[in-house]
């Protein structure tokens, strides 16, 4: 072991340097770990030293990175959590100094030849996602500095590791949610339509969808919702309440009661989750619109000769909030030759520091009677250039020229 008071200051300064080099920010994080694990044990002058994590599901703690161990415990292997030396560091959350270390202790590390044993918990705020720990195989004392040093290569690993979970986290919710948003919109007689989706930025990918379906009827069925919060979580619930909306509209004569029994699937399936969704069913013959809200934004038309404005529809309660609420309401209103209908959610219309109206009567503006695609194009250059903070998701339904042959 290196001693640092005797060392001197540059000596704990090389030391510190050798677990905090930015250098190793530009490593993809395996490669980190076992760099970071490599200048631990020269740092230390340790013979092994293991990462391991904590899957949460299973309930056990995985060798990410080794040095030193044989190969059986290098490829993966897993601890019960509260089993062993790791356990032990995980139940106490603080550093723990085994300096003869015994069978009991732990009998995989001891049959490995290790007699003196350092640890230190991986944490995220007071969540334990990890312990580092290294070892040597003769009797020894760690000393505070040592205990210092691989808690600064502990934090270096927890930060790395939960950014990796981040990315993964996004990437693996934003993958769900555009394969549950239609490729295409379905060919429909006398619509065209159009729709655009854009994750936010800063937040991270959250629970908006939109959804186009002929139902047997011939009715058009039209969905946009929001679940609150953002992630993969977020995306997960979305899915299953989008495919349990395609299902109740199937049984369902209008959008108020598939509302009324989505809101009863996650109050049943989904505890704890809230939602905003507008469903709307669009008439065979193109000629209506029976909608039903959910917490969510009134949709605007537009009609030609006349100013984009937003339908008068009563809002009801978010999905979620009540076993107990008002019965669920729909309005019927007309569709009339060339109008477009224009549904979204409110990180089209949503800034900081701006009431939201401000937002709706800019969204408004922009909308003019045209093609579906020319009218979502229009709005998203319009409002759109300056969003980074929350999902958008837009629909453009636009109604044929009934005059026509």
């Amino acid at each position: 072991m290196i001693d640092v008071q005797g060392s001197g200051s540059d000596e704990r300064l090389r030391r510190i340097e050798a677990v905090t080099d930015a250098a190793l920010s530009q490593l993809d994080v395996k490669d980190l770990l076992e760099e970071l694990l490599d200048r631990v044990r020269e740092v230390l002058g340790v013979e092994t030293a293991a990462i391991l994590l904590l899957d949460v599901h299973a309930q056990q703690f995985v060798a990410t990175a080794t040095k030193g161990l044989r190969e059986d415990v290098r490829q993966g292997a897993r601890i019960p959590v509260g089993r062993g030396f790791a356990g032990r560091i995980a139940q106490e959350k603080q550093p723990v100094i085994l300096a003869n270390l015994a069978a009991v202790d732990d009998p995989i590390l001891f049959d490995q030849g290790a007699r003196s044993l350092l640890g230190v918990p991986m944490l995220a705020g007071d969540e334990v996602i990890g312990v580092i720990h290294v070892g040597c195989l003769r009797p020894h004392r760690f000393t505070d500095a040592d205990v210092q040093l691989l808690q600064l290569a502990a934090d270096r690993a927890s930060l790395a590791t939960r950014a990796r979970a981040s990315g993964l986290d996004r990437a693996a919710a934003l993958a769900l949610q555009r394969s549950l948003l239609p490729t295409h919109l379905p060919d429909a007689p006398g619509v065209n339509m159009a729709a655009r989706y854009v994750p936010g930025h800063d937040i991270g990918v959250g629970g908006d969808w939109y959804d186009v379906f002929t139902l047997p009827s011939g009715w058009l069925g039209v969905v946009i919702g929001d679940v609150s919060g953002h992630g993969l979580r977020s995306a997960v619930v979305m899915g299953r309440l989008r495919s349990a909306l395609r299902a109740y509209a199937l049984v369902c004569d209008d959008p108020a009661d598939a509302l009324t029994l989505l809101d009863r699937k996650i109050h049943h399936f989904e505890t704890g989750n809230l939602a905003t969704v507008l469903y709307a069913m669009i008439s065979p013959d193109r000629a209506t619109i029976q909608v039903s809200l959910a917490g969510h934004l009134q949709p605007i038309l537009a009609t030609p000769g006349h100013p984009a404005d937003t339908l008068t529809i009563p809002v009801d309660l978010p999905l979620g909030i009540g076993p107990r609420q008002p019965a669920r309401r729909y309005t019927e209103v007309a569709f009339p030759s060339n109008a477009v209908l224009i549904c979204y959610t409110d990180g089209l219309v949503e800034r900081r520091g701006e009431v939201i109206d401000v937002g709706i009567e800019r969204l408004r503006a922009a909308v003019e009677p045209g093609p579906a695609e020319t009218v979502c194009a229009r709005i998203m250059t319009t409002l759109a250039a300056e969003q980074a903070t929350d999902d958008i998701a837009l629909l453009a339904i636009h109604a044929a020229d009934r005059s026509l042959p």
